[in-house]
């Protein structure tokens, strides 16, 4: 039924040409970001039933983005309505709509192509998706959206796949119309402890990579023994350490390394410094994440670095 209902919608559909523009909120920050010219994509059109996702196949040129937005004590719904207005604004018609367990929950997640934490973070119990479908005048375009939130944050992924000249313009504005800057991972200034609970990640400024190792350079880690002792004394406190690199070599290699690293981190603070291994989980994101230029050595030595994230809700 619903395959049908995506090949009726897709010859009904009212022709649009060119690219839309879609609007976050202020405040809202790109965290993350792909771009490919000419790919394909399973796009979801139903919910996760006998052991799978029903999809489309989609191809053309793809936009792939999660972004972030302040957004405390906002449900899901409402941080995707307005989107979804646009997208209807701009001719796109709904092809599947569903909110977590009517998605299929965990097996929906995970059959789905997401962007890593950090960048989209996706609470399995709290999440919706849509997928939509426009006619250009040569293909047609599509679009989904996956939203999810945090206690003190909304994580929006927007994909969009379809002719070339059409890539959306996406912005965040404030109330003067300027586009809100990428968030950045906080570097400590005072106790570990304080800037983890205030802020909620920060970055192992202390450790040290060289371009293409996994290896922790050096022995006296300081911050990894105040995370410890952080740990220790909260036992049902819970981190992920979050691996980052410079841009020398592929995104998967680079993804593979910077989990490595992550993972080489961990393992320290609980062989050595004796933190629970259920405290601690290890992600990498490759060098989606900058937070210097990767034209200089200087600026690649601070993109090899692990952040770590707080994951507790309470």
């Amino acid at each position: 039924m619903i395959r049908a209902l995506a090949i009726a919608l897709a010859l009904s559909a009212p022709g649009t040409a060119g690219a839309f523009s879609l609007e976050f909120p202020a405040g809202a920050s790109r965290a993350a970001e792909r771009i490919e010219e000419l790919t394909s994509f399973h796009l979801p059109i139903g919910p996760w039933e006998a052991g799978e996702v029903q999809t489309l196949w989609a191809e053309g040129a793809l936009l792939q983005q999660a972004w972030q937005i302040p957004s405390e004590g906002q449900t899901t719904l409402q941080l995707l309505a307005p989107l979804r207005d646009q997208l209807t604004d701009a001719g796109f018609e709904i092809l599947f709509e569903c909110a977590d367990a009517d998605c299929g929950g965990f097996d929906f997640r995970y059959a789905t192509n997401v962007m890593p934490e950090p960048a989209m973070h996706v609470d399995l119990g709290d999440y919706r998706f849509l997928s939509a479908q426009r006619m250009g005048e040569t293909k047609p375009e599509y679009a989904c959206l996956l939203v999810s939130r945090s206690s003190r944050r909304g994580f929006v992924q927007l994909v969009r796949i379809g002719p070339e000249d059409g890539l959306p313009t996406v912005s965040s504005t404030s109330s003067k119309g300027a586009v809100a800057p990428a968030a950045q991972p906080i570097i400590a200034t005072g106790p570990l402890s304080e800037q983890l609970e205030t802020t909620g990640r920060l970055i192992l400024d202390d450790l040290r990579f060289q371009t293409g190792s996994s290896s922790l350079d050096g022995e006296d880690y300081s911050s990894l023994s105040e995370l410890a002792a952080y740990l220790r004394a909260n036992p049902t406190r819970t981190v992920v350490l979050v691996g980052h690199t410079d841009a020398e070599g592929s995104l998967d290699g680079n993804i593979a390394l910077s989990k490595k690293r992550a993972q080489s981190v961990g393992r320290v603070l609980v062989d050595r410094f004796d933190v629970a291994a259920n405290q601690v989980d290890a992600q990498g994101v490759g060098y989606l994440s900058p937070i210097a230029s990767n034209l200089s050595e200087n600026g690649r030595t601070q993109n090899r670095r692990v952040e770590v994230i707080l994951t507790s809700t309470r």
